[in-house]
């Protein structure tokens, strides 16, 4: 008969359901929840302390999550994956993928999905979520699925793919070496593959169409009607574009890319596009949307000083200067060493808007907007000297010229995490020190990279998953599981390991999982007759089925910002996916050994 738990094993019992339902039911922001935490540990532990410690020590306990070495980690992954946007370094993939998304969104996101799951099964899950984080993005921003929508579904997509090999995670290689040191025979790095690949196959419906319905759409223009903006395009001299038919230049364009006026024989082009369209049709095209000497201007202006080149929506009001004025004789270059890109007509009553929108000469009017680029500070000069309102819609442009560093860095950052040469947390901190000096990130950006939502959260989560292995309450609620499992048939004992450790997992930590879990399917296995090896591959299955909290896993952390996730998002998505797994691989499990 197994003894009743101790006090404190209630407590962090109690105090793990509850910091559950405080996510769930979203009365209160996830950060104050995290932080509610925290304090409750070190306030608990300081004036109860676990046996053999003092109450210094409950405090230790409960802030030491802010120092772990796995919150560093995902900081300074963040400021890796900062460095890959702001250079623009995966544009070249971003738009790869975009085409595919753009021939057709579902066929899009397949392809992303089994590209994500390919990679993990060699390469670590977080540097693969890192790698795709900022293309996610980018396919959001160029018309393909709100991020919202696609990010929780590649990360499943990641940590399945990194569930089938012994290499694929850290936590894998846990439970690998801790089942080799008390005598199960090695694992090659494919021991385990087809498994997981036959339970990938029945997840993936799920995952590819079913779960991007269950997801809101959080982006920031979610509904709205971008702006169109009218831009004077100037031809390089090796410009793809010299020399086509109108019908030609339709071809190559983005399909909301509109030709408002002729194509002249000077080079120059009238196109209505919204930014992220004029964008892309300038690289298409080899153009530009400014006098090409203005534009080496700015550059080199940005390379002398470090100063990012930044494009801002400008909103011309009634007492201004610049009413009356056209893009040439507004002489804003000289005035304030800025450059207007593109204008979004306001509306004349007096005048057919095809004849607004086809005039590069129309004057500028009251309600006008101007689609500016130039340094923030200029930007914010001219603002206040013509009494401009700063709309939203401001864009850093990528420091293209520091690209090919960025992606160095990051190879030298995931490549030896990866074949195990250094840890990850050596890893990524030294990438992320690279792209601050060598000015990839900006010191005074780093801001933008993290988010104090995960952070607070990770160290929450450290914090409770300490509580709950010291305090007993893991080994309490292992011994109850060995007591009911003697009377399971075996696909039910390993469904029900797997449930136990998949719980450890989402609400603790997967290490913790592993460290509790693999011992216990060892004394399983020799209580019940069942062959150890497949109770060990629930344990470490079941410590990769992490969808169901952001807390279970550090990349469930990293797309929480990008994608503006809810705790309830993950459940509502998690919770299916993880029984649809665990009955799955149960099933394969007991096939694969013959435990019928």
């Amino acid at each position: 008969m197994i003894a009743a738990p101790s006090p404190h094993a209630i407590g962090a019992i109690l105090l793990t359901g509850a910091m559950f339902y405080g996510f769930v039911s979203g009365r209160a922001r996830v950060e104050i929840i995290s932080l509610l935490t925290i304090s409750a540990i070190a306030l608990g532990l300081y004036s109860f302390p676990l046996p053999g410690h003092v109450p210094t020590d409950g405090l230790k306990l409960a802030f030491e999550g802010f120092g772990h070495y796995a919150l560093v980690t995902i900081c300074a992954l963040m400021v890796l994956g900062r460095g890959l946007v702001t250079t623009g370094a995966l544009e070249p993939v971003a738009r790869l993928l975009t085409r595919v998304w753009r021939f057709n969104q579902q066929v899009g996101l397949l392809v992303t999905l089994m590209l994500a799951f390919g990679m993990s099964m060699m390469v670590n899950d977080t540097p693969v979520l890192v790698l795709m984080l900022p293309i996610m993005a980018a396919i959001a921003a160029n018309g393909g699925m709100p991020a919202s929508r696609t990010l929780i579904p590649v990360n499943s997509a990641v940590l399945i793919g990194g569930m089938s090999t012994t290499i694929g995670t850290s936590t894998n290689l846990l439970v690998v070496s801790i089942a080799s040191d008390m005598g199960l025979p090695p694992m090659t790095v494919f021991h385990f593959t087809p498994i997981v690949l036959m339970a990938a196959l029945i997840a993936l419906p799920f995952i590819w169409l079913v779960m991007p319905r269950l997801l809101p759409d959080n982006s920031v223009a979610a509904g709205h009607d971008p702006r169109r903006f009218t831009a004077l395009l100037r031809l390089g001299n090796n410009s793809v574009a010299r020399g086509l038919s109108r019908d030609e230049l339709n071809a190559l364009l983005p399909p909301d890319v509109e030709i408002t006026g002729t194509v002249g024989n000077d080079g120059r082009i009238m196109v209505t596009a919204t930014h992220a369209a004029l964008e892309e049709t300038m690289r298409v095209l080899g153009a530009t949307a400014a006098p090409a000497w203005l534009m080496d201007r700015l550059r080199s202006g940005y390379a002398a000083t470090g100063e990012d080149l930044t494009v801002i929506e400008l909103s011309i009001p009634k007492d201004t200067g610049l009413v009356g004025k056209n893009a040439t004789s507004a002489n804003v270059a000289e005035l304030y060493n800025v450059a207007i890109l593109g204008v979004h007509r306001a509306r004349r009553s007096w005048l057919p808007q095809t004849a607004v929108e086809n005039s590069r000469d129309t004057a500028f009017a009251e309600g006008d907007i101007l689609l500016v680029v130039g340094t923030l500070a200029n930007i914010q000069r001219m603002s206040l000297a013509e009494n401009m309102l700063v709309l939203d819609g401001a864009k850093e442009l990528p420091r293209t010229t520091k690209a090919p560093l960025a992606l160095a860095i990051m190879a030298a950052a995931v490549i030896p995490a990866s074949v195990g040469i250094v840890p990850i947390a050596i890893s990524a901190l030294g990438g992320a020190i690279a792209m601050l000096v060598t000015g990839c990130v900006r010191f005074d950006r780093i801001g933008r990279a993290l988010s104090a939502k995960v952070i607070v959260l990770v160290a929450a989560s450290i914090a409770i998953g300490r509580v709950v292995l010291e305090s007993g309450a893991a080994a309490w609620l292992s011994g109850l599981l060995a007591i009911g499992l003697q009377y399971l048939p075996a696909a039910g004992v390993l469904a029900a390991v797997m449930l136990f450790v998949t719980v450890l997992t989402n609400f603790a930590s997967n290490t913790t999982a592993a460290a509790v879990g693999t011992p216990i399917a060892f004394t399983l296995g020799q209580q019940l007759g069942i062959p150890v090896e497949p109770l060990v591959l629930a344990v470490l299955f079941g410590c990769n089925l992490c969808y169901a909290t952001p807390v279970a896993y550090q990349t469930n952390m990293l797309i929480m910002s990008a994608g503006d996730y809810k705790f309830g998002d993950y459940t509502r998505t998690g919770l299916p996916l993880v029984a649809l797994m665990i009955v799955t691989l149960s099933a394969l499990l007991v096939l694969r050994y013959r435990l019928f």
